[in-house]
């Protein structure tokens, strides 16, 4: 599979070149002016080093000083066997990052994110929802994970150990050579995808109600927008992007529902942003209230990284048990 992938991102090089060329030659030159434009990053989607550099700047800045707010809105589903997908609510995601880099080249990628949940009708941010499945009336619970980190090197990184709940065996070092593709002449697309299978933190012995079974799926899918000109800038020590964000997940552990067959699917429009300002209001003022830490990202490693589901079955009680299992 490696060398059909070079194979292939090698063909996509190519590509990029003569569209590129072709795009250049089909425009009027820019009028002269006084100051030369800096030289232009090259484009190397064959290059783990470039790969390496730019993640860096569309994840963060490469000034340790500063840091990026993520954001991401969008509508989560309920997704259940013999009838349609169901929108039951939508979120929003708060984030703050930061990298750092590292002596031997790579960066340290440092993270705080949260997500809270609106109410499908009103948009109100939530404290409380009606179950549609089960026709209970639950508690929210917020998404606060602090931390969630990893490093942005020359090479993949491992899968997320999840605390060591996750013990799939490490694949073969790769090179970071990553997935990009030629939107138009204006335009690149980069795609991240992970798709996890390991045991459950909430056991239903203990977590009856929350539990989705004694194993855990997950899968999550970044499509990015970048424009070109962006990329090849020498000069930005972030790079904006922008995109979409997918998620599949077993049914939130706040729902209650006893480990009934079926899952979530979260989708939402995606970008960083340099300025808090352009963040929701009201999203802004929750944070402020509830999590002022969140404010800043973080300058160094603190804990271990967990999703919000271990981190859920580290600060949550189990809830009663019912009387038997829908």
């Amino acid at each position: 599979m490696q060398g059909k992938d070079l194979n292939r991102r090698q063909a996509l090089g190519a590509a990029t070149a003569t569209v590129l060329t072709g795009a250049a030659a089909g425009c009027a030159t820019s009028p002269p002016t006084a100051t030369a434009a800096p030289a232009k990053r090259p484009m190397a989607f064959n290059d783990p080093i470039w790969n390496r550099e730019v993640s860096a700047r569309i994840e963060a800045c490469a000034d340790p000083k500063k840091w990026v707010y993520g954001w991401v809105s969008g509508v989560v589903c309920g997704v259940r066997e013999n009838e349609k997908v169901r929108p039951l609510m939508r979120f929003d995601v708060f984030s703050t990052i930061r990298v750092v880099r590292r002596e031997d080249g790579s960066y340290q990628r440092l993270c705080r994110e949260l997500v809270f949940y609106r109410d499908l009708k009103t948009g109100a941010l939530m404290d409380e929802w009606d179950n549609p499945y089960t026709g209970e009336r639950v508690k929210v619970v917020d998404v606060a994970n602090d931390p969630y980190n990893y490093v942005i090197s020359d090479f993949y990184p491992d899968p997320p150990s999840y605390g060591g709940l996750n013990q799939e065996q490490k694949p073969p070092r790769r090179p970071y050579i990553r997935n990009w593709s030629i939107i138009d002449e204006n335009t690149i697309g980069l795609e991240s995808d992970i798709h996890l299978y390991y045991p459950s933190a909430m056991q239903p012995e203990k977590w009856p109600r929350e539990s989705p079974g004694k194993m855990t799926r997950v899968s999550e899918q970044f499509r990015y927008f970048i424009r070109k000109e962006d990329l090849e800038n020498p000069t930005l020590d972030h790079i904006p992007a922008h995109g979409v964000w997918t998620r599949v997940t077993p049914w939130l552990p706040w729902m209650l529902m006893d480990q009934a067959p079926g899952h979530i699917l979260y989708t939402g429009n995606m970008c960083a942003r340099e300025h808090l300002e352009l963040h929701p209001k009201d999203v802004v003022a929750r944070v402020r209230e509830r999590y002022p830490k969140y404010l800043v990202a973080p300058e160094k490693v603190e804990g271990p990284s967990l999703s919000s589901l271990e981190r859920y079955a580290l600060e949550q009680k189990p809830a009663q048990a019912r009387g038997k299992q829908r």
